[in-house]
């Protein structure tokens, strides 16, 4: 098993992989990403979003260097990411935006690994945060995450915009 930087060729399973996600999230009906989406935002001109996968099986390697050998084995999980930046800090950080390993795999140290990785990745950068998002009823991961030391910010409340409202808001210039 190993974790390595997600490849062109890994976009099927990784979008495969959002929708189980969102399934397990009971938001199945919310999920439109599609491969091309996907491709155009890790592989495009100017990429935004970053990711890393998961890899069981034959040719998989050991430990998050591997993967340099021909990558065979199944994509089981992923880390889906993109910067942020912290005025308070001055630094980048990394905002994971969806971390998943299929419940077969999960327990197997592969989501630890994932987000090892990122925090890895934050610190050889000299960036300084992790952060990330968790339904309130998703107590398996709440406490997967304080165990790797994270901190709920309770005290903070996450607003959206979107569609209609968001579409809305944004035609609403008054003089």
């Amino acid at each position: 098993m190993s974790v390595r930087p997600i490849r062109p060729d890994d976009v099927p399973a990784v979008v495969g992989l959002v929708r189980e996600l969102a399934e397990y999230e009971r938001a199945a009906h919310e999920v439109l990403l599609t491969e091309e989406q996907l491709t155009a935002a890790l592989f495009g001109e100017s990429p935004k979003l970053f990711g890393h996968v998961a890899v069981a099986g034959a040719g998989a390697g050991a430990g998050a260097g591997a993967g340099a050998g021909d990558g065979a084995g199944d994509v089981v999980g992923m880390a889906l990411w993109f910067l942020n930046f912290s005025t308070w800090r001055g630094t980048h950080g990394i905002y994971l935006e969806d971390l998943y390993v299929r419940p077969e795999h999960r327990g197997s140290g592969l989501g630890r690994e994932l987000l090892r990785t990122l925090a890895e990745t934050c610190v050889e950068r000299g960036y300084s945060r992790l952060e990330w998002w968790v339904l309130d009823w998703n107590t398996p991961s709440i406490d997967f995450y304080k165990a790797a030391g994270a901190v709920p910010m309770d005290e903070w409340t996450v607003f959206r915009l979107t569609d209609g409202a968001l579409a809305s808001f944004a035609a609403d210039r008054r003089a």
